[in-house]
This record gives C-alpha cells, sequence and structure tokens, in this order.
C-alpha cells in the first residue's frame, strides 16, 4: 500500500464514520471538510465500486427533483412514473429497483426505505429532502461490507446534511408549469454551539394536461455542539406534500390520437404524504479509535390513488385503487472503530448494533372511485423489529496487501394483525426470521497509482411480512402460499482503481450478484411481490477528471445482464423484466470566479419489459443544463434548462393487459389489452431562480 500522510485507522474511521466526523468539522470547521477524491482514492478504499461524489457534482447538477441527486451515484439512474410527491423509480445493476428494493438510502444517519410499505417493499420517498443543505453522498454497491444491512444488496446512498452554512440565503426559483419554490436557510454559531434552520415551500403544476397541482413544505432544524473530536446534534425535519399524479397510460390510445402523450385516463390519481423526524447524534473521536450513537423517531403518513388498469377488473366503477401507510418508527445505532494489532500487523476493528422498530396503525389497500372508497381489500396492523450486530477486521499484511473479514447479523421479528373481516383473521399472525451475512475482500496496491480489489459477501433484502403471514389472497379468495421474511444474496465483484494524481481517478468493476427470491413490480396491482430466483452480472466504469483549475470531467458507464434462475413456467421466460441494461452518465463542469455551470448527459439503454424479451423498452437520452452566476457578493443568478435537447423518451415503461373505457363500450376489451404502458419524460422546460446572501 502506497505510504500516506494520515494514519491508515484514521483513514477507515473517515470512509466508514465520515456523517459523524463531518458533522463536527462542519460546525466549527467547514473549509478543511474532506469529500470525493480522498475518500475514493487508491489505499483509502476497499473496493472499486464504493466513494464519495464531490460536492461540485452533486451541488452543481440540475435536479428537477430532490431525489436526482442519488444520480450523482456512479449507475444510479431516478426517474418518474406517476406524480412529484411520490417517490422515484430507481435503477441500478441490472435492476428496476421501483422505489427502493435493493437500494438502501439513509439521510442524515435516519433509514429512508420502508419495510412492509402500503405501495411496495423498501419505498424510499426522498420527495422531503433539501438538496441545497446535502453536504456529502456516500455509496458502495454490493453486499461486501458488515455495515450494509437491509435493501443493500444491489447498493447504499448515505446523504449528509450540513451543520453549519457559510452565511444565511433566500433563494426564489421560478420556472415553466407554473413551478415556484421559496428557500429560506441560516446558521448561526457561538463558541462550541450552532443553530442551523431551513424552509422550502414548493408548487408545480407539471406538463401534464391535468395539472399536477402539487404543494409541498419542508423544514430543518438542527442543533449541534462540541469539537471535531467530540460533540452532539439533534435534529427536527418535517415534510407535507399533496398533488394530483397523471400515471403511466396505454402506447395504444396515444399512437391512435385518443389520448396526447401527456393525457390522464383517471383525473383523480394523486396522493398526499407527511413525514416528521426528531434525530440525535454522539460522537467520540481519538487516537484509540471512534465512538459513535445515534437514535432517531419518524412519523410518518402516507395515502396514494392509482390506476394503472383503469377498467379492467371493474368495468362499472373503474380500477381505482387507494393505498395507505400509517407508521411511526424508532431506531437506535451504535458503533465502534478502532486500531488493533495481530501478530505485529496493524489493523482495524469495526463492530456495532442496531435497532429498527416499526409500529404501523394501518397498512391498506381499497378499492376507490374518484377517491371514494368501495371496499376493503386488505386493512392490517403491523408490528416489525429488526436487530442487527455486526463485526469486521481490516489488516494490514504489507505496505501493499490488505484485506477485511466480517459478519453481520439480522433477525426480524413481526406480528401482522389484519383487520378486514372476511379474511382478516385467517391472514393475521406472528413469527420471526434471522440470516447471518459473512463478508471478505482483498485490497492489492501494484503501484502507489493502480489498486487492484477482490471482494464477495452475502446479504438480504425484507419481504413485506404479511406476504410471511398470509394464507387466503383477499382479492380473489385462493390459497396463498407463505413467502419468506428475509431473502438471501450472494455477490462477488473484481475491481481496479487508477489514480496517477489527486485530479484524476477510474475505476472497472466486474461484478455478479444471486438472490434466492427476486422482488418484481406487478403492474395491475401497483407493488412489488417476490418472485423467482435471480442472477445477475455486469460492469461498470467510472472516471473523474479535473482537467485544470475550473473544468471538471465525469463519465459513468455500465452493461448488465440480469436472468431469472430455473425452468421458466409455462408461457414464462427467464428475462427479469424491466432489469436495466445499460446506462451512460456524462458531466461536465465548469467553475470559475462568479461563474459556474454544468451539462449532465444521461442515457438508459433498452430492456426486456416481459420475461420474453419479446417487447423492448425504448431508450432514454436526457440532457439538462445549469448556471450560476455570482452578480456580487449578496446577489446570485441561476438558470436551469431540462430536457435541452428536446427528446421524447419515457421515463418508464411497462407491459401488462388494460381496459379503457372505450374499449369497455365497444367490446374490444376481452379481457385485457396486452400493450406498453408509458409515462414520459418531461419536455424542455427552464427554470430561473434568484439567492440573496445576507
Amino acid at each position: 500500500m502506497p505510504k500516506l500522510a494520515t494514519a491508515p485507522h484514521q483513514i477507515w474511521l473517515g470512509i466508514f464514520f465520515g456523517s459523524a466526523a463531518a458533522c463536527a468539522q462542519q460546525s466549527h470547521l467547514p473549509e478543511i471538510e474532506v469529500r470525493g477524491p480522498r475518500d475514493a482514492s487508491v489505499g483509502n478504499a476497499d473496493s472499486a465500486s464504493e466513494g464519495a461524489a464531490e460536492r461540485e457534482s452533486f451541488q452543481t447538477r440540475p435536479k428537477l427533483r430532490p431525489g436526482d441527486i442519488v444520480e450523482a451515484v456512479p449507475g444510479v439512474v431516478a426517474t418518474q412514473h406517476s406524480g412529484d410527491g411520490k417517490a422515484n423509480q430507481y435503477f441500478l445493476r441490472g435492476f428496476n429497483l421501483d422505489h427502493g428494493t435493493d437500494f438502501a438510502v439513509t439521510v442524515d444517519g435516519m433509514p429512508v426505505n420502508m419495510p412492509t410499505h402500503g405501495h411496495g417493499e423498501g419505498y424510499a420517498d426522498l420527495n422531503f429532502l433539501i438538496p441545497e443543505l446535502v453536504s456529502g453522498v456516500r455509496y458502495r454497491k454490493g453486499p461486501y461490507f458488515a455495515e450494509g444491512g437491509d435493501f443493500s444488496l444491489a447498493g447504499s446512498a448515505s446523504l449528509d446534511y450540513f451543520s453549519v452554512l457559510d452565511a444565511p440565503f433566500a433563494e426564489l426559483t421560478l420556472g415553466t408549469n407554473n413551478f415556484r419554490r421559496l428557500l429560506a436557510a441560516g446558521s448561526q454559531t457561538r463558541q462550541d454551539q450552532t443553530w442551523l434552520g431551513a424552509i422550502e415551500i414548493e408548487g408545480n403544476d407539471g406538463p401534464w394536461d391535468v395539472a399536477e397541482n402539487l404543494r409541498k413544505v419542508s423544514a430543518v432544524v438542527r442543533y449541534s455542539q462540541g469539537s471535531p473530536t467530540h460533540g452532539f446534534s439533534i435534529t427536527g425535519m418535517a415534510y407535507k406534500s399533496r398533488w394530483t399524479s397523471t400515471d403511466q397510460v396505454p402506447e395504444r390510445l396515444i399512437d391512435s390520437g385518443q389520448l396526447s402523450r401527456f393525457g390522464s385516463l383517471n383525473p383523480t390519481d394523486g396522493g398526499n404524504t407527511q413525514r416528521m423526524s426528531l434525530s440525535g447524534k454522539w460522537f467520540d473521536k481519538g487516537p484509540e479509535g471512534e465512538t459513535t450513537i445515534s437514535a432517531y423517531a419518524i412519523d410518518y403518513r402516507f395515502d396514494l390513488f392509482s390506476d394503472f388498469t383503469y377498467f379492467l377488473s371493474n368495468p362499472v366503477n373503474g380500477d381505482q385503487f387507494e393505498q395507505t401507510d400509517r407508521r411511526r418508527i424508532f431506531g437506535a445505532q451504535a458503533a465502534r472503530t478502532m486500531p488493533t494489532k495481530f501478530g505485529g500487523l496493524d489493523g482495524i476493528l469495526s463492530f456495532g448494533a442496531s435497532w429498527r422498530g416499526d409500529r404501523i396503525s394501518e397498512v391498506g389497500l381499497y378499492n376507490t372511485q374518484a377517491r371514494e372508497r368501495l371496499s376493503t381489500v386488505r386493512n392490517d396492523k403491523v408490528s416489525q423489529d429488526l436487530f442487527s450486530v455486526y463485526g469486521q477486521q481490516l489488516v494490514y499484511f504489507t505496505d501493499r496487501l490488505r484485506g477485511y473479514v466480517g459478519v453481520r447479523g439480522d433477525m426480524l421479528r413481526y406480528r401482522v394483525d389484519g383487520r378486514e373481516p372476511t379474511y382478516g383473521a385467517v391472514n393475521s399472525g406472528k413469527g420471526h426470521d434471522a440470516i447471518a451475512s459473512p463478508k471478505a475482500g482483498l485490497a492489492f496496491a501494484l503501484t502507489p497509482q493502480h489498486e487492484f480489489y477482490l471482494n464477495a459477501g452475502v446479504g438480504f433484502h425484507s419481504n413485506d411480512v404479511r406476504g410471511a403471514t398470509i394464507a387466503i389472497d383477499p382479492t380473489n379468495g385462493a390459497a396463498a402460499d407463505c413467502v419468506p421474511a428475509l431473502v438471501k444474496g450472494r455477490g462477488a465483484e473484481l475491481g481496479w482503481r487508477f489514480q496517477p494524481d489527486e485530479n484524476f481517478t477510474a475505476t472497472v468493476a466486474l461484478w455478479q450478484l444471486q438472490l434466492d427470491s427476486e422482488l418484481v413490480y406487478v403492474g395491475d396491482a401497483g407493488t412489488t411481490e417476490p418472485g423467482r430466483a435471480s442472477s445477475r452480472r455486469g460492469i461498470e466504469a467510472t472516471m473523474r477528471w479535473k482537467l485544470n483549475r475550473a473544468w471538471r470531467a465525469e463519465l459513468d458507464g455500465a452493461v448488465s445482464r440480469a436472468r431469472f434462475r430455473g425452468l421458466a413456467p409455462e408461457g414464462e421466460g427467464n428475462h427479469v423484466d424491466n432489469a436495466v441494461e445499460r446506462v451512460f452518465a456524462a458531466g461536465l463542469t465548469y467553475i470559475d470566479g462568479p461563474l459556474t455551470t454544468s451539462l449532465r448527459l444521461r442515457y438508459l439503454g433498452p430492456r426486456a419489459l416481459d420475461t420474453t424479451n419479446t417487447i423492448r423498452s425504448r431508450s432514454a437520452t436526457l440532457l439538462n443544463f445549469g448556471a450560476r452566476y455570482a452578480v456580487n457578493k449578496n446577489l446570485t443568478l441561476g438558470l436551469d434548462v431540462f430536457n435541452l435537447a428536446g427528446k421524447k423518451g419515457n421515463d418508464i415503461e411497462y407491459a401488462y393487459a388494460s381496459c379503457s373505457a372505450g374499449e369497455v363500450v365497444s367490446g374490444s376489451c376481452n379481457g385485457g389489452v396486452n400493450d406498453r404502458h408509458v409515462h414520459p419524460m418531461e419536455p424542455r422546460s427552464a427554470r430561473v431562480s434568484a439567492r440573496w446572501t445576507f
């Protein structure tokens, strides 16, 4: 391993506990915070697919929605197939991750993914995020490290918030389609105590024939105290949103001219959601290691009205349904990292424990018409607790070779109380499941500029625990098979990182991942359900290049292959439907004096929309542009242009059967018309902003 100016245990602490350490640094010494290349450089990382995005990358890029910030993670695509109050659609490593399955996201140390959610397992809604407050985006891919828990099989992203701002500011943004946003934020420090506050108010109608009428408000208050080596913070967040959505529509109606590209078949679709949280962190860092302890409490409410099949199931009242979620989430976690010695060899020991408890007072599914309930499909009260422990030992065998082994243990306990009168009692139950996840990796520095990695590990995702207690399918009264509460996945990766200097980094990773059960999207239910075992493999490459003082370039490419394992059932194939196959992204940033510009290109390639690969999606290419100009020390003007080239791609495409009202009347439905259902990318639009710094 190349000789480093920073002690190995300090580097390891920075990578794995960057959130707490950065919080302390930002509170009192913001100018010395280091992210990006240092966290992802030769000698500092232990896989080719981990790192931290440069702040210039995720702060300068134009963001149509808050969740777009995760596209700073190489290979991740974030789209939308419904209203802007709904969670993004994510793609990564051969996955259509729906709204978060197998991609774990945390914000300021709090988990975002929701198990046993009303709309789908792992639902990760980032619309409460205020992007300007994000201080760091750290990421990992694959189940190779002991810290990675539920939903992190494909990858994970950790988003941190600032504890102090350079100066208070207010920003007003106006844009196409009646977009308007007001953001005010500031902080004040006295001695070792800092208060930070921010509030965001936003409205948007979107390009849709039925105005989205998005109304949302977000707020953050944080108190932090201490030094870079010892301190704590307490953070409160609040978010509320309501919207009208235009869901995906049949392409046949667009092609025939019966429906415009931005039209809707149900103008009453939409929803509302709110999230309130209180969290706290404490850390102590010194020569003997670092200890972090954190806890959080979240109150969450969600109502969503969707209609994906229109009049297929109910030709009279239509197929709209309501999904609800009312829960409180409590959690705590503690971690310790400390230097060790084994037979004269330096090492780092990391270990920790966590608990997450979800108290779901209602997770429901109802048949509706124009948002009025007609009947109850399911209405359950759920309680589930996930207890986790992990340990990981890193050893420096030589200056060039280091390796680690680790293990993680997770135990889930759950109880489901069904309240639907017909099948609620028989679908109730309780149980538990546990899983052990070993991890290992080696890193070898061939030269001070070239480092090679070999990583392997076991991980898991949870299933909706209602599926673990089900006996009768409430939609048709047929017997239903239970599914395991925890599902194992196994992955491995061979990687290379090249960094000749601090201005250039390139990585390549060959990876494979096998899941015992795939979480797949079900179009007519609007949710995810467990499916067959699957296998994925692929290759990813990244490049980060600081050409000179002003110019920065980024290139990311990923190719993957996803297949179900085993003999396919009659009439089906082994392609994993909607599994992303090719992703390419490029970015060019210019920062010089008062001017900052960013140009971002993202390509999402064609993919199989059914298991036989008979129907394939079209590719989608998106080009965004952003610019900021500091007129003086107080006033900064901004311009963002989305879909600069005016492409007519689709954010999402699905293949399934549906039936429109006209087809019912004409008698041409005949049990449903199989078709491609699309949600278009938004057309070219622009937003202008003015920020006043006090």
